[in-house]
């Protein structure tokens, strides 16, 4: 996949597999059914790898486990290499720093882990995402207007900027346009927030959208889709994490998230058939 944009291998692992659905890989020792975390995740990838187009390690589950949670972490990137070379791996890091920080940040992300996209924080300027957004082929996910029930403290404060009074997620939204000048830049939008992702996307229609909080969040998947992705029906992904990796807490757990993912697939393909926005 060599001299491939971002978003061609977008594109490539949506068409791949006619899903938008990315699925979250939280390992927590509370909730697996087996102790071992690559055993897990390696489980998990197999029974749902021609299901869905990304795969999303949220990096705090693993450097909670020590530097065995790391080993898991890179034998399970390899595995999803292995098995799923069309899914993007996205690190669910949530960086942003400044300077060095943040270029050290960012080879440590896509030279050493090898992500091909990551979240990030771009609450301190343009100076902090740069360091991620020169890298073209990589995409860089910034959060607005996250799911979590407090994102409103800030996210939610209305600022006086050229175009008026007007949430700060708005102009996050907006900036982040400005700065795609690569190509590689989307957005982090949650399902529990239908009105704004609606905004987000009529504020940014060629940007994709991370979405999360279907599932174990109580987002609302129709009004995600139809509000959340583009005019093509594409320009999202999906994700879900508790809902489909401990849809069973039993020996079966491999086989019940291959059917949770299924599931997603489905209702999210029917939603894009009713809007005329089906597969070819």
């Amino acid at each position: 996949m060599a001299n491939m944009t971002f978003l061609e291998r977008l594109e490539k692992a949506w068409d791949h597999t006619h899903s938008l659905v990315c699925v979250g890989l939280d390992p927590d020792p509370d909730l697996m059914p087996v102790s071992d975390v690559f055993a897990f995740n390696r489980a998990i990838v197999d029974a749902t790898a021609d299901l869905v187009c990304a795969y999303k390690p949220n990096l705090a589950f693993y450097e909670a486990l020590g530097l065995e949670g790391l080993r898991a972490l890179e034998q399970t990137l390899a595995h999803a290499r292995q098995v799923a070379p069309h899914a993007v791996l996205l690190g669910d890091a949530k960086r942003g720093d400044i300077g060095s920080t943040a270029r050290a940040y960012a080879k440590a992300m896509f030279d050493v882990w090898g992500f091909d996209a990551i979240t990030a924080s771009p609450y301190l300027g343009a100076d902090s995402m740069e360091p991620f957004m020169e890298h073209g082929d990589k995409g860089v996910f910034l959060l607005c207007r996250t799911s979590n029930p407090g994102s409103a403290d800030f996210q939610g404060l209305v600022i006086e900027d050229d175009a008026g009074p007007r949430p700060l997620y708005q102009v996050v939204a907006e900036t982040a346009s400005r700065w795609n000048t690569r190509g590689n830049v989307g957005l982090v939008v949650g399902a529990t927030q239908p009105e704004e992702l609606e905004v987000v996307r009529g504020l940014c229609p060629q940007l994709p959208i991370l979405i999360p909080g279907i599932g174990a969040q109580g987002g609302d998947l129709e009004a995600s889709i139809q509000k959340g992705t583009d005019a093509r029906g594409r320009n999202a992904l999906i994700n879900s994490s508790r809902g489909i990796i401990y849809a069973s807490k039993g020996p079966d757990y491999a086989q019940a998230a291959r059917r949770a993912a299924m599931k997603l697939r489905d209702s999210i393909n029917a939603i894009l058939a009713e809007e005329g926005k089906g597969w070819s």
